[in-house]
């Protein structure tokens, strides 16, 4: 299925969803990517080739593929197993995309808990769902809009606090649920509520290349990719590689981020100069522009970082009237960025 996906690479254009992305997978704890535009325009094949791209990871043999280098990352399971002394199975497991059907029930996002087994055996049977196989992992919604709010709640609380917690008549059960979580909509076919906007670490929005010449690579590289994937794959093979790496030495590198009050003081005057309500956009601000800072090399944020990610941290979380465009021009940035 590998030799199916399309080089992350080899995406003509949209730069601001894909630094999106790349961001959110250097440190998963910005809270996600809402991307929003018209079909057509990349959004699936994006985030296919970003898990694609990256490299196994070593895990658990449990249902959950628990990252075992901290012992609170761990399901029961496993747990169980580490305080007994005895060995867990470790396996490299390869990052994939978990879809979640806009069908889903809250027993298939959650999982559901085997009552009867519980009481009869007094010991606990979960049945995984989606926020199980998506521990980490990408989890991927397609018009998350549509969405009913109550599930689109379980997965940002989740998203949040990197586990999941089932209860019912008194049983409970929590596992972890680490991911990155990357939802796409339509804006014409209706909006998420503001509340549930600001949860969304990132918002990028998308369109399909006006550019004639753009355009054109565009189909160019999408013909050569169906007439032959495997030479296509291997002509990007470099910069695959090149790309990865860059991407592992900044997720090693965000260990050493120092954070100076400079920072801090032009992401806090970012959210009131943009009429940004609350304390999450701040704090997001600063996450972004640490992984920033770390894609470039870099071990402190600098002014540059929290300007260069500022459109897609702020934008849907701004105070705005009915049918105002959630965009933050270039003229406006600039004009912010003088100012401090």
């Amino acid at each position: 299925m590998s030799d199916l996906i399309f080089p992350f690479t080899a995406i003509v254009g949209q730069n601001e969803m894909k630094n999106a992305l790349i961001l959110n997978v250097i440190n998963p704890s910005i809270g996600g990517v809402l991307i929003r535009g018209e079909k057509g325009t990349a959004k699936s094949t994006a985030v296919r080739a970003l898990a694609d791209l990256l490299p196994k990871r070593k895990a658990s043999d449990c249902p959950f593929h628990c990252d075992v280098s901290r012992k609170n990352n761990v399901c029961p399971y496993c747990l169980e197993k580490i305080d007994s002394g005895e060995e867990l199975e470790l396996k490299d497991i390869k990052m994939k995309v978990v879809e979640l059907p806009l069908s889903a029930t809250e027993d298939m996002v959650a999982g559901t808990l085997d009552l009867e087994h519980a009481i009869k055996t007094g010991r606990k049977k979960f049945e995984p769902g989606v926020l199980a196989k998506a521990n980490g992992n990408i989890l991927y919604v397609d018009e998350v809009n549509l969405l009913d709010d109550h599930i689109v709640d379980l997965l940002l609380d989740s998203a949040a606090m990197g586990r999941n917690y089932i209860e019912r008549e008194g049983v409970s059960f929590t596992h972890p649920s680490k991911f990155i979580l990357v939802g796409t909509m339509n804006p014409e076919e209706g909006d998420l509520r503001p509340q549930l906007l600001d949860r969304f670490g990132m918002a990028v929005d998308v369109k399909s290349e006006k550019d004639v010449e753009s355009r054109m690579d565009v189909i160019k590289r999408r013909l050569e990719f169906e007439k032959d994937p495997e030479s296509f794959k291997e002509s990007y093979a470099a910069q695959q590689e090149e790309l990865m790496e860059r991407i592992i030495a900044a997720k090693e590198r965000m260990a050493d981020i120092v954070l100076e009050d400079d920072a801090l003081k032009m992401a806090v005057e970012a959210s009131l100069y943009f009429g940004v309500d609350g304390h999450r956009a701040d704090i997001t601000l600063l996450k972004a522009a640490s992984a920033h800072a770390a894609f470039y090399g870099r071990t402190s944020v600098i002014r540059e970082d929290v300007a260069s990610i500022a459109n897609l941290v702020l934008t849907h979380r701004m105070r705005r009237n009915p049918f105002q465009e959630s965009t933050i021009d270039a003229e406006e940035l600039n004009k912010w960025i003088k100012s401090i």
